[in-house]
């Protein structure tokens, strides 16, 4: 198998951000900026350049409103609501995802990888997490590197893969938030499951990247369930190696974005409804996967 080559060894140059590395696979910390300000062209460029290169960005420290959310993310694509209205948004922003869990109001569990909505037809680019109130020390959440995953294949394997499509279904979604023991808005109908490559190139970077996932991947296209479950095992296993993965541990007021067309992340669960946590998410559209 080929070996671990550094994912940042031809990185950008950077004058206006100093982007900190947070892991040998992916992730890195932006302080010193103020999201609720407009980010000038030249800024933003850089932290789009950021957000390409190490695919999880942290900026610590923010207070923002949510339309000043909104209006940071739609930078990067049209922000728009849940399609399924898998969580309550707020009235006044209803793109706003709004992610409870305190006492007598349970939170969903998210503790399984996957990659947010792939079971659009169009993903959504990248998602924007915000934690207004976070137990520090628990309830972290992971990323892994979907790019470095595929890099990281023999190259026999990338050439089977590549011409592959596979369906992702919101079918576990849907059966998560209609089980009624937690906060998520119950789903009736589900679309149709939408046919992705199992391979996709970033439009940023140019980079490969696995888009299949344990959550919403549900079979490749031409298979049965059976017959797909024990290669999409494997590839959830190469992508989350320890090594290939950044681990967050929130922190009051930080912004946490994850660029889902080379991500995977999952939710730690290690905490009750005596835990208090809330946090807005918002997510900006992506193109159809090529």
């Amino acid at each position: 198998m080929p070996g671990h080559a550094s994912p940042h060894a031809d990185a950008p140059s950077f004058k206006h951000i100093a982007p900190r590395p947070l892991c040998g696979a992916l992730g890195a910390e932006i302080a010193g900026l103020d999201l609720a300000e407009p980010l000038s062209d030249e800024l933003f460029a850089e932290v789009e350049a950021a957000f390409h290169e190490y695919i999880v960005l942290v900026f610590p420290d923010q207070q923002w409103t949510p339309a000043q959310q909104v209006a940071f993310t739609a930078r990067f694509g049209p922000v728009e609501e849940h399609p399924l209205r898998s969580r309550a948004g707020l009235p006044e922003h209803p793109e706003v995802l709004v992610l409870v869990n305190k006492p007598g109001d349970r939170g969903a569990r998210n503790d399984i990888w996957h990659s947010d909505i792939s079971f659009s037809e169009t993903p959504p680019l990248g998602s924007v997490l915000y934690g207004l109130q976070v137990p520090e020390g628990y309830g972290d959440t992971m990323f892994c590197n979907m790019a470095a995953a595929y890099a990281e294949l023999s190259p026999g394997l990338q050439a089977i893969l590549r011409p592959l499509k596979a369906l992702h279904s919101a079918a576990g979604l849907a059966a998560r938030n209609n089980a009624g023991d937690n906060n998520a808005s119950p789903i009736a109908q589900l679309p149709a499951p939408a046919e992705h490559p199992v391979v996709r190139t970033h439009p940023g970077n140019g980079r490969p990247a696995l888009y299949v996932n344990p959550w919403f991947t549900e079979r490749f296209s031409g298979m049965t369930v059976e017959e797909s479950l024990p290669l999409l095992d494997f590839l959830a296993k190469q992508a989350t190696r320890p090594e290939n993965v950044y681990r967050h541990r929130w922190r009051q007021h930080d912004v946490v974005m994850w660029d889902n067309r080379a991500a995977m992340h999952y939710a730690v669960r290690d905490y009750d409804e005596n835990r208090i946590r809330i946090m807005h998410r918002t997510t900006a559209l992506g193109d159809r996967p090529v």
